[in-house]
């Protein structure tokens, strides 16, 4: 039975369904679905059965998971090939070394039919037939029907989820674009409608959908809630309104793309409208605004299209794509399509973008279902590819548009534009103040160089604890507890997207999922040693987001070093891109700027993985004579069980464990008198010293000294914690206590010397406090001390 000849439909465009010919087919369990999807979005290509595993389980697969996928296999092929005969090699579903591979007409799988619509709209944009690109993507958003492998678990499915709902809203807005223009714009706003509800949390949508109504002259669909117009520290408007042309304000959707009320940016806000305000005296430039992800480049620039550009000035806007980053001067296009440039300038570039996609050397697309691109984000083409001629044309035919009316050309994420866009954007940058030209361009920090060099950098940092708060108190529906606003200030470090995460109204289990994803996607364009080394540092510094104040923040160089066991240079080159990428925060030890990052990566690791990856790293860097509160530290934040080994390391190491980092102490010492397995003779030991720490830091150490004194056979140890009982129920005034602890005591005579003497001392101090006349005590002295026992100091 030929592929071709089996009407197989495979959706994964919402909630994953087959169906072969007119018959529904049940597919089964989560974990065959995600098998399933693995092969689909590899349709014809073969997959290892090691791929499978990790794309379905992740690196802490059971030891099952291979026999789970031979018979997930063996359930697909009947379900795909119920007529196949038992020895019949499966066409639809091929095996053989190892490896599977599902072999399938592309335009059974609705995901590569998308990503198909996706290219043919492209090839009709390049020939700038925009009716007929308009009709193509409305058909590609008619395969959406939720969202994309709902409730399919894994890694992989996660990674495609991003990446597939990334491409959704750069189709839908670009859609919504077309149908702007065309004056459509009531099914502008149903398209909108859909995405505002399939988004509910993207205020940018619920902005860009008030924007339509507004402009076709209806009430505005939203009004309130997230998505009402946001105001500036200077009351100006930050929603959508503003610009020449028809404006793309959002990007692929990306985690670092919500936009929302802008906080603590006032001084940048007016660098760049100044700038703006310039060409009114025929003054062009190039502005550059620069920050890690999720800063809010973004929300800086929808800020910027508030403002009135002079003279009766255009404002053209385009936001960089990595997905379709070879579509040759598809940035520059979209900037100056959306600035209202006449049919001949936008033809001119056109046939421009159709030359320069002639001369480049043809490179194969990313295969589907690729979570991540393998080029280096923000890398530009080898020169030569993007002949010199094409792109002064280009550069000469945008400054021409310039010479009518003042232009200002804003490119967000430019390090995603495609290369020849980022040539000509060099080229216009290099001549700007020669016309009344402004080029404001948007890039993340710690990538790849770009050929242009701004003649101003607005350099975006953390926000400042006052626009922190503000924030905070914005986007939560009530105010938060004291309590709660200083845990979620501290976790973010002024990072708006993580700060809005952590305030936001969703349960513990969505916000962690949100910051996972969120923090995969921030480290994402990052080698794959740099995200390594990242994680092994997130580890090394997790104890601290427990018990802040008990260790220093981060580790030292070295200590990293030991654990991954890499030379400290080679570390430091490694973490590069990091720290370039506002990751880490200055100084000489490695910490990360925002805590809730090392948080999520330590959090977001398998239990058993977490368990085993602390151990190897604690006696890593144990090995290479760390300070044994950090060895602690480490075993603590991977809830390394205490073996006998582990309790005879503590005993050896507890002073000085004690009088380095007693809270680091406490904490071990707890979870070593927890461990019913431990050696008696090490939990008793350890115990004891549990006592004195808890006493030492004002805690009350009773219950664990006398869990020691009554299993002990050392008269002196015995002494030590009976005194150290009597002493925490005195401290807490219950004196009676106090005393029948220390009357026991004298009484049994199994005590040294030293000790009974400090019980006397103590019962003479409690006396006063005691029912009956203080000098005719219930007990007399020399009943106390018995016929034969001697004062001890």
């Amino acid at each position: 039975m030929a592929a071709e000849q089996v009407g197989i439909d495979l959706r994964l465009l919402g909630q994953v369904r087959a169906r072969r010919d007119d018959d529904e087919l049940l597919i089964g369990s989560a974990r065959r679905t995600a098998v399933l999807c693995v092969l689909a979005l590899h349709n014809g290509r073969r997959v290892s059965r090691e791929q499978l595993v990790t794309a379905v389980w992740g690196e802490d697969a059971p030891p099952s998971a291979t026999g789970n996928v031979y018979t997930y296999v063996s359930d697909l092929r009947r379900l795909l090939e119920p007529n196949r005969g038992r020895w019949a090699a499966g066409r639809l579903l091929s095996s053989g070394g190892g490896t599977y591979a599902l072999q399938l007409p592309p335009d059974s799988v609705d995901v590569l039919r998308f990503e198909s619509l996706r290219e043919t709209a492209r090839r009709q944009r390049s020939a700038g037939d925009t009716r007929a690109e308009s009709a193509t993507l409305a058909d590609a958003l008619r395969l959406w029907h939720g969202e994309a492998l709902a409730g399919v678990p894994g890694p992989f499915a996660e990674a495609q989820r991003l990446r597939l709902t990334e491409l959704r809203l750069l189709t839908a807005e670009r859609q919504v674009d077309l149908l702007v223009g065309a004056g459509r714009h009531g099914e502008a706003a149903r398209v909108l409608g859909q995405l505002v509800a399939a988004y509910p949390h993207r205020e940018d949508l619920r902005a860009r959908l008030a924007d339509v109504d507004a402009r076709a002259g209806q009430p505005a669909t939203v009004t309130d809630g997230p998505g009402s117009t946001a105001r500036a520290g200077d009351g100006t408007a930050t929603g959508p309104a503003g610009g020449g042309g028809t404006v793309t304000e959002t990007g692929p959707g990306r985690a670092d793309r919500e936009t929302g009320p802008l906080f603590g940016r006032d001084a940048p806000l007016r660098r760049l409208r100044q700038a703006v305000a310039g060409l009114a005296d025929g003054r062009g430039g190039s502005l550059l605004v620069e920050g890690p992800a999720g800063l809010g480049r973004s929300t800086l620039l929808a800020a910027l299209r508030a403002t009135v550009v002079p003279a009766g000035g255009r404002l053209g806007w385009a936001v960089g794509d990595e997905v379709a980053r070879r579509t040759p001067l598809g940035a520059l296009l979209d900037c100056v399509e959306s600035a209202g440039a006449d049919a001949p300038t936008r033809r001119a570039l056109g046939e421009l973008a159709a030359e320069v996609d002639a001369s480049e050397t043809p490179e194969p697309p990313d295969p589907p279902g690729t979570p991540e691109t393998t080029d280096t984000p923000g890398r530009t083409d080898a020169p030569g590819r993007t002949d010199a001629d094409l792109v002064r044309r280009a550069a000469e035919l945008v400054r021409r548009v310039a010479t009518e009316t003042p232009l200002v050309l804003v490119l967000d994420d430019l390090q995603w534009a495609d290369p020849a866009t980022v040539r000509v954007w060099a080229e216009l940058g290099a001549r700007s103040t020669e016309v009344p030209l402004l080029l404001v361009a948007a890039v993340r920090s710690g990538l790849a160089p770009l050929p242009w060099s701004a003649a101003d950098v607005v350099a975006l940092g953390p926000l400042a604890p006052d626009a922190a708060d503000a924030l905070v108190r914005a986007v939560a529906t009530e105010s938060p507890e004291p309590e709660d606003l200083a845990r979620i200030l501290d976790d973010a470090g002024g990072h708006p997207h993580y700060l809005r995460i952590l305030a936001s109204d969703d349960t513990v289990d969505s916000a962690d999922v949100r910051l996972a994803a969120t923090v995969g996607a921030h480290l994402s364009p990052f080698p794959e040693d740099t995200r390594q080394a990242l994680r092994a540092l997130a580890f090394l510094d997790a104890y601290e987001g427990r018990a802040p104040g008990a260790l220093p923040a981060g580790c030292a160089p070295a200590e990293l070093a030991a654990a991954t066991e890499r030379a400290v240079d080679d570390l430091t080159a490694t973490l590069a891109p990091a720290r370039a990428g506002g990751i880490l925060a200055d100084g000489d030890r490695l910490r990360f700027r925002h805590r809730v990052v090392a948080r999520t990566l330590h959090e977001s690791t398998p239990p058993a993985l977490r368990v085993t990856l602390c151990r190897l790293y604690a006696r890593r860097i144990a090995a290479a004579d760390a300070a044994p509160e950090r060895v602690v530290a480490l075993l603590l934040a991977g809830d390394v069980p205490f073996d006998d080994r582990l309790g005879g390391w503590l005993v050896e190491h507890v002073e000085r464990i004690a009088a380095s980092a007693p809270h680091v102490g406490i904490a071990a010492l707890c979870r070593a008198h927890a461990q019913h397995t431990l050696d008696p003779a090490l939990r008793l030991r350890l115990t004891a010293w549990l006592a004195r720490l808890l006493l030492g830091q004002g805690h009350h150490a009773a219950v664990e000294a006398g869990w020691v004194a009554a299993r002990t056979d050392e008269p002196d140890l015995e002494g030590e914690m009976r005194w150290i009982a009597a002493y925490s129920h005195e401290r807490r005034g219950e004196y009676e206590t106090a005393a029948e602890i220390a009357r026991v005591a004298l009484r049994e005579r199994r005590i040294t010397p030293r000790w009974a003497g400090r019980l006397r001392t103590l019962l003479d101090q409690v006396r006063r406090h005691l029912p009956g006349n203080p000098t005719e005590p219930r007990l007399s002295r020399s009943a106390l001390l018995g016929g034969g026992t001697t004062a001890a100091s």
